[in-house]
């Protein structure tokens, strides 16, 4: 009797399991099968990729000014290029999820005779790259590096709506009115708002996931400067930027690529020529108004092209980009990109190696 019990027992036991795993197979069903097919085995396997987050914006936003320019007297003329530089992810409620600060400061001086006199050869660093040797911790009242002021504010605003970023109090002074952001960050903030502002209204899906890193690449170089004669003088700031996000295993998940050519003209009598409260656009920003595509041979405008390589780069390592086959000239002979890039890729894929090294 106490084995039929037995046996009857174990007979119910199977039976409840079995009608588990097949309630379980209705669950995986209607969360993942839409089209009301029977899910198979082949759906079920686990694959070992890992589990993405919601779906971010990635966006970019340069601000620059001429304004700090001055002619040649008794001290050299300065020509000084001053840009504002933001990187944001938003997520789906508006918030900001990631933000980098950073800035260019280019220097270039010119004589009384209108000759440039500073190296042409010069790579100038952003205030995060030059940390300390920035120089600000010095006179700071809290002891704090520009770097370090900047780091605090974009750490400030996450989590915050871009309304709530536009009401952070401000002082008469263009400092925080907030005693603990003033804790923190003594600098004007104007600027950081004000370009954050852009970036996050710049914002768009571009594949970046809730989690990835974010990462802030610029390359600026004074090289195509020239000194005044027949012509006005030329001081010119070429920066290339690149805001790249970038998964647990190193791949690129979105990238926006931009430049910015910004020119300060002075006579041969060291005499500032430009208006200096003229405002900038980056190369995306002007589009055609760039006027490339008359020239180009595949017909597309320079922005046209750095979205396209931006667009290729997505779901690559930096690795695959830093190996992308170029001919002598530096242009692309990937079979993929000869038909959409036909610009030198080099500061493409500096750029985007930059953001890798500054991804957080």
């Amino acid at each position: 009797m106490k084995k039929i019990i037995s046996l009857a027992l174990s007979l119910t036991m199977a039976i409840m399991v079995f009608a588990g795993c097949g309630k379980q197979g209705e669950d995986n069903n209607a969360a993942g099968n839409t089209t009301g097919t029977p899910a198979n085995t082949t759906t079920a396997i686990d694959t070992g990729t890992p589990a993405t987050g919601d779906s971010v914006k990635t966006g970019f936003a340069v601000i620059s000014s001429i304004a700090k320019s001055t002619d040649a007297g008794e001290k050299d003329g300065l020509a000084e290029v001053d840009s504002m530089i933001a990187a944001v992810t938003v997520d789906k409620d508006g918030k900001i999820e990631k933000c980098i600060i950073d800035a260019v400061q280019t220097k270039v001086n010119f004589s009384a005779q209108g000759k440039i006199l500073t190296d042409l050869k010069t790579e100038v660093k952003t205030k995060n790259e030059l940390g300390e040797a920035y120089g600000m911790k010095k006179a700071s009242k809290i002891g704090k590096e520009w770097n370090e002021q900047a780091a605090a504010f974009a750490n400030y605003v996450v989590g915050k709506t871009l309304d709530q970023v536009k009401g952070i109090a401000v002082n008469e002074e263009g400092t925080a009115g907030d005693a603990e952001l003033a804790s923190s960050v003594t600098v004007h903030i104007g600027d950081f708002i004000a370009v954050i502002e852009k970036a996050v209204l710049n914002a768009k899906e571009l594949g970046a996931k809730s989690g990835d890193k974010l990462g802030l690449g610029v390359t600026t170089n004074i090289a195509n400067s020239t000194d005044a004669g027949e012509k006005e003088g030329l001081a010119q700031a070429y920066s290339m930027y690149s805001v790249s996000t970038f998964d647990a295993s190193g791949k690129i998940t979105s990238s926006i690529i931009d430049a910015s050519q910004t020119n300060v003209n002075f006579s041969k009598e060291g005499k500032i020529t430009s208006d200096l409260n003229v405002s900038f656009k980056t190369k995306n920003e002007l589009g055609d108004a760039y006027g490339m595509k008359k020239a180009s041979k595949i017909g597309k405008e320079w922005n046209e092209q750095a979205e396209a390589f931006a667009k290729y780069a997505v779901g690559k390592t930096v690795n695959e980009i830093k190996g992308i086959a170029v001919n002598e000239e530096g242009i692309t002979t990937e079979a993929e990109l000869t038909s959409s890039v036909t610009v030198h890729v080099a500061d493409f894929q500096k750029v985007i190696e930059k953001a890798s090294a500054n991804a957080k």
